[in-house]
């Protein structure tokens, strides 16, 4: 095993770079009409649920604390003290595949209720795409990859300084608390109503 000494850190340095760069990249890219969108679709919902498997799953609690933070009503699919979704709702799905077969059958599911869907995601001709009202498209790949998602995901083909979907996940992270920043400027909340807001049993 090597020593400590031994570690150059090249990889780290190279991976925060790229992954930087990535989101620059889809900041500059971002289908605008489709985020006003999803912005008037959260502030007329009555109720916003939000799901996603796996890492994914973790940036859509990351954005339900937040979106309780600015004092909507937001509850995260899966959990036992979550509501039925009624037709008033919005139903916010993260997914970079758009396939993740539990999500989009949750899609499905929030489409014959009658629910607003929400998908950000990768793949726009997805199923989950194809089931949203609207779609946020964050790109959850380098240009240098080749193939579909779906491909490069059975063939094992992950780059090792952005493993898995890292590239997706992180981006969709910093994508929805950007979110969060514009809904705090459409809405006038202060740092004081955030702060009344956040947990005092941690």
């Amino acid at each position: 095993m090597k020593k400590s000494s031994d570690f150059d850190c090249n990889n780290l340095l190279s991976s925060m770079e790229l992954i930087s760069e990535h989101i620059h990249g889809v900041a500059v890219e971002l289908e605008v009409e489709n985020i006003k969108k999803m912005l008037a679709n959260i502030l007329e919902a009555n109720c916003i649920f939000v799901m996603g498997a796996g890492r994914s799953g973790l940036v859509a609690k990351a954005f339900a604390m937040r979106l309780m933070h600015l004092g909507l009503r937001v509850y995260v699919v899966g959990e036992s003290t979550t509501p039925a979704v009624r037709n008033t709702d919005v139903v916010v799905a993260i997914s970079g595949s758009g396939e993740t077969r539990s999500i989009a059958d949750l899609g499905k599911i929030a489409k014959d209720i009658g629910s607003t869907l929400i998908t950000v995601t990768s793949n726009r001709e997805s199923t989950l795409g194809k089931l949203s009202d609207t779609v946020a498209l964050i790109s959850g790949r380098t240009k240098e990859d080749a193939g579909g998602y779906l491909e490069r995901h059975m063939r094992g083909e992950y780059s090792h300084l952005t493993p898995l979907g890292t590239s997706f996940e992180i981006t969709a992270l910093v994508f929805l608390d950007a979110i969060i920043a514009e809904l705090i400027s459409i809405t006038g909340a202060s740092e004081a109503d955030l702060k009344s807001r956040h947990t005092t049993l941690e």
